[in-house]
Formats: C-alpha cells, sequence, structure tokens
C-alpha cells in the first residue's frame, strides 16, 4: 500500500484515539449540569462511541434494536442534557438499561448525549397558529396534560413533551393528532392481562421479559405479573390516545402545533 493511503486512514484513527482518552481532565465526577462537549466533532466521536456500547440494544443509529427503544423518538425519562447524562452514565432502575462502561470518561459521556441530541433537531419554520392559544389548549380543551408531562407537569401516561419540538417537525405533530394508531412505539402498546381469577388489568406495557409484565393502569399504578401465573395476555399495539379529529377546530390544531412546536430545546 502506498504510503500516503496507509497515512490517510490511520491519521483520523489516531485523531479519534487522541481525543477520546484526553478525558482525564475531565474525570468520572459530573461537575456541570451544561454539556461542554457539542460540535460537530464531538457529536462524530459521540456517535462512534455509541455504536460500539449502546448499538446493540438502541441499534446501531439509535433507531431501536431488540431491547432498546429508539432513541430518534425523544427521550422518555430526561427532559434535560443533565439528566440524559445521567441515564447514559448510571443507567435506569429496575430495567434492562444497565449504563455505559464503567471505564467511560465524562467526556465521552457528554460526546454521547451530544449525539443523542443530533438524532433530535428539527429546523425552525414559521406556522399559522399561535403558541399561547395553543397552550392553552393543550391545558384546557385538548385534556393534553391528563397523558402528557411538559416540564414535570402533567400525566405520565403518554410520550413527556417537554422539547417535542426538537425531535418532531409540524407534519409529524399533525399526523400524530389526527392518526395516533398509525405509528405507535411499542413503549406505547398497552397490555391486557387475565389474571387466574378471571379479573382483567390493562395498562401501558412498562416492561416486558420471557418471564414476567409490568404494567401501568389509568390511575397510573403499576402492576408487575408473573407471565406463569395469569391465565393470559394480550397485547394491543393501537394507541391510547384518541384523534383530536372533530374534536378540535381547524385553528385549534394549528395553535395546537405550534405551542407544541415551539417545546423545543433551548439555544445555547
Amino acid at each position: 500500500m502506498p504510503i500516503r493511503s496507509l497515512t490517510a486512514i490511520v491519521a483520523p484513527v489516531f485523531l479519534a484515539a487522541v481525543y477520546l482518552t484526553t478525558a482525564s481532565a475531565v474525570p468520572h465526577a459530573q461537575e456541570t449540569t451544561e454539556n461542554p462537549f457539542t460540535t460537530n466533532l464531538d457529536v462524530r466521536m459521540g456517535q462512534r462511541v455509541f455504536r460500539q456500547q449502546c448499538g446493540r440494544c438502541h441499534g446501531r443509529d439509535g433507531a431501536g434494536g431488540e431491547l432498546g427503544p429508539d432513541l430518534t423518538d425523544g427521550f422518555q425519562n430526561a427532559s434535560t442534557d443533565a439528566g440524559l447524562f445521567s441515564i447514559v452514565r448510571e443507567g435506569l432502575p429496575n430495567t434492562q438499561m444497565i449504563g455505559i462502561n464503567r471505564n467511560a470518561t465524562d467526556q465521552s459521556v457528554w460526546m454521547v448525549v451530544s449525539y443523542l441530541n443530533s438524532l433530535n433537531d428539527t429546523a425552525n419554520v414559521d406556522l399559522p397558529g399561535d403558541a399561547t392559544s395553543g397552550m392553552q389548549v393543550f391545558n384546557g380543551k385538548g385534556n393534553c396534560t391528563n397523558c402528557h408531562m411538559v416540564s414535570g407537569e402533567g400525566g405520565r401516561r403518554g410520550p413527556e413533551l417537554t422539547r417535542v419540538g426538537s425531535r418532531r417537525d409540524p407534519d409529524e405533530l399533525l399526523s400524530a393528532l389526527m392518526t395516533p394508531d398509525e405509528d405507535v412505539a411499542p413503549r406505547w402498546w398497552t397490555v391486557r392481562v387475565t389474571r387466574e381469577d378471571g379479573s382483567v388489568i390493562e395498562g401501558l406495557r412498562m416492561n416486558e421479559d420471557t418471564f414476567s409484565l409490568r404494567l401501568m393502569d389509568e390511575q397510573e399504578d403499576l402492576w408487575s405479573f408473573s407471565k406463569g401465573r395469569i391465565r393470559s395476555y394480550e397485547r394491543i399495539e393501537t394507541s391510547i390516545m384518541s384523534s383530536v379529529d372533530g374534536v378540535l377546530t381547524a385553528s385549534e390544531v394549528d395553535d395546537l402545533i405550534a405551542y407544541l412546536f415551539s417545546l423545543r430545546r433551548e439555544e445555547s
């Protein structure tokens, strides 16, 4: 192989290795709530770490795998970069999310956060609706807070929407409002469990493995079942959300979309 070609291959690999190992100045203690590693190079290095350590469960490009959810659909358990850092670093209790390799530096974790954020960026556009009026629809006529949480307020039976405008463009928001059954992620499937005594419990499918089921009912109470101690169970792969078609006027839908799209990541 010509020397010039070999150099072209080795140099980027060496640069990546140096860039990741220079994190000795940023050890395991998280000392900031702001992500200090947000450049395009940080995003690329974060992608590299993600594919090595997270891709097996979440898919090579974060679109979901056998064990992990689709991360291009937002982050149900984190609404800030610090919260996302904590999940990547520590994992989530009582789930299959165990966190990144303990030898990973804080710098590499922050770069993974930057990469994950890059999966959920949408371009800014002008919309016909009014965001202030849309917030009133969200909190009032739309009854959205019964299931959805924004900035820590609201229900837990639907996706967390604090930054939904960062991961969904207006057309996708419209589709979710008008035809919610069209694309339901497994995280939002429901399960109907018939117990040995014939009683039925139904709720959101929070976790499932070979031997057990965990669900959250309409009152947001959690239930755990051993599959060997129930009569039967059925997965329901439609959305618990009803279409707003016929419930909200066209202008109210425009306002609601404007409000939801305004819920975006704060620019630094």
